[in-house]
C-alpha cells in the first residue's frame, strides 16, 4: 500500500494518463452522404487540446465531405451546438458541458476499479464557422501555440510575480515544452515543467487558479471580488472567476480549496469545510474542500499551469 509521500506522484501520475473516448460525428449538412458517414473513435488525453486533433478528423472525414478540398482550418467541434473554444484542454470542456456526474475519492475497496464511460458524442463542422465565439486556427499551428503559451506565461507571473522563469527558457526547451503537448509526451514535458514549477531565487507568490461557473450561478455581491471575462450570455457561455489565491492565509495555514473558494465565492462556498450550493471539479472528480491549492498546482495542473476548476451547482 502506498505512502503518504506516495501521494503528489499517483496524482501526477494519474492526471497525466486520464483520458476520455470521444464519438465524432460529422455535421449531416456537410456530408455528400447526408448521415451515413463512420464516426471518428479516439481515446484521447484529458489535458490535450482538440484542436491538435483537426488534421487527424479532416483526413478521415474528407471523403465524405460536400466540398472535399474544405481546409483543415474551417474545422470546428460542437457540443449539443456548443463551440467549444480551442484554448480549453479537452478535460475543461468534458467538465463544463458533458453533463456527466463528477466522480468522488475512491474508497479502499473501490481503488483500482475500472469504471467503464461512454464516449462524449460531439460534432464536427466544416461551414458556418462560428467566428463570434472561436478564434480561427491555422495550417501551421501557430494560433493554437500562442493561445497556449500565453496561458503559460500568465500562470508564470502569478507564481513568480514575474515572467522571468518562462522568458528565460532557451529555445529548445521553448520547443521542448510544446512537442510535449502536441505528442502528449511525459518525458519531455516533466524538466520544462518542473523549471517553470521551482524557478532559483524565486519565492511562490501566487496560485493560477481559474473557475469556471455557468450563467444559471448566481451573481458575487461585492464589487471587484472577481473578474467576469465571458461576459456574452449565449448557449454554453460561462463566466470565468479569478482572484489572487496566495498560498498560505494570514494565519500561515495552507491554503485550501475551501479556503480559497470561499474567499472568491462566499455566495456557493459559505462554507470552508462544507459543500453546500455548489462542488468544485477538476479533471473529473470532486475536489474535497480541504486539499492543498498549492499541492493541487503542483501535481494536478494542466498543461498550461493552471487549475481550471469547474464550479457545479449542486440539484
Amino acid at each position: 500500500m502506498s505512502g503518504p509521500r506516495d501521494l503528489p506522484s499517483r496524482l501526477r501520475q494519474n492526471t497525466w494518463n486520464g483520458s476520455i473516448p470521444l464519438e465524432i460525428r460529422l455535421n449531416p449538412g456537410d456530408c455528400r452522404t447526408y448521415n451515413e458517414s463512420d464516426p471518428y473513435l479516439i481515446q484521447f488525453p484529458r489535458l490535450s487540446y482538440l484542436g491538435l486533433l483537426l488534421p487527424r478528423i479532416h483526413a478521415f472525414f474528407s471523403s465524405s465531405l460536400i466540398f472535399p478540398d474544405v481546409l483543415p482550418t474551417e474545422a470546428w467541434v460542437s457540443y449539443e451546438d456548443v463551440p467549444l473554444k480551442w484554448h480549453y484542454p479537452l478535460g475543461l470542456l468534458y467538465d463544463l458541458y458533458s453533463g456527466t456526474d463528477p466522480a468522488y475519492a475512491p474508497d479502499e475497496e473501490e481503488e483500482g476499479r475500472v469504471v467503464a464511460v461512454e464516449p462524449w458524442k460531439l460534432m464536427v463542422n466544416f461551414s458556418e464557422y462560428p467566428v463570434e465565439h472561436l478564434v480561427k486556427l491555422d495550417a501551421d499551428g501557430k494560433v493554437l501555440h500562442d493561445l497556449f503559451i500565453n496561458n503559460v506565461k500568465e500562470a508564470d507571473y502569478l507564481r513568480n510575480g514575474t515572467g522571468r522563469p518562462v522568458m528565460s527558457l532557451s529555445e529548445k526547451d521553448s520547443l521542448q515544452l510544446w512537442d510535449s503537448v502536441k505528442l502528449h509526451n511525459f518525458t519531455l514535458f516533466n524538466p520544462i515543467n518542473q523549471k517553470l514549477l521551482n524557478p532559483q531565487g524565486v519565492a511562490l507568490r501566487h496560485l493560477p487558479v481559474k473557475l469556471y461557473l455557468p450563467h444559471a450561478a448566481p451573481e458575487e455581491s461585492e464589487s471587484g471580488k472577481a473578474a467576469d471575462t465571458d461576459k456574452e450570455n449565449h448557449p454554453g457561455s460561462l463566466r470565468v472567476v479569478q482572484q489572487l489565491i496566495t498560498t498560505t492565509l494570514s494565519s500561515r495555514q495552507p491554503q485550501t480549496i475551501g479556503t480559497a473558494l470561499n474567499q472568491i465565492l462566499p455566495s456557493l462556498f459559505p462554507s470552508r469545510r462544507i459543500v453546500v450550493l455548489a462542488q468544485a471539479v477538476l479533471h473529473g472528480a470532486v475536489l474535497p474542500l480541504s486539499a492543498s491549492v498549492e499541492d493541487l498546482v503542483r501535481a494536478a495542473s494542466y498543461l498550461d499551469g493552471w487549475l481550471h476548476i469547474a464550479v457545479v451547482m449542486l440539484a
